[in-house]
């Protein structure tokens, strides 16, 4: 079963000012991180409540994500030029 995917209004600005061609890329990917977000990670930190955050490195950007398994939602927080 599918997770649904919600993404930081902040995200939407990020993609909005990056070439067509990488931002569809990254859709992509955000689609398949909604099919099985566990699959994607490369590394993980936690926020300062302590949740752990997801980070996936995908054509030249960290994706930061939770996967909140209770609501079956994948939640994009961040999304910054550049690794880790």
């Amino acid at each position: 079963m599918k997770y649904r995917l919600l993404v930081d209004l902040e995200v939407i600005a990020v993609l909005d000012a990056i070439p067509k061609k990488v931002r569809s890329r990254l859709l992509g990917h955000f689609a398949s991180l909604r099919s099985a977000p566990d699959q994607y990670a490369d590394y993980h930190e936690r926020d300062a409540s302590g949740r752990r955050i997801e980070i996936s490195i995908f054509a030249g950007y960290s994706i930061h994500y939770w996967i909140d398994f209770a609501d079956r939602h994948v939640k994009v927080l961040a999304l910054k030029l550049g690794g880790r």
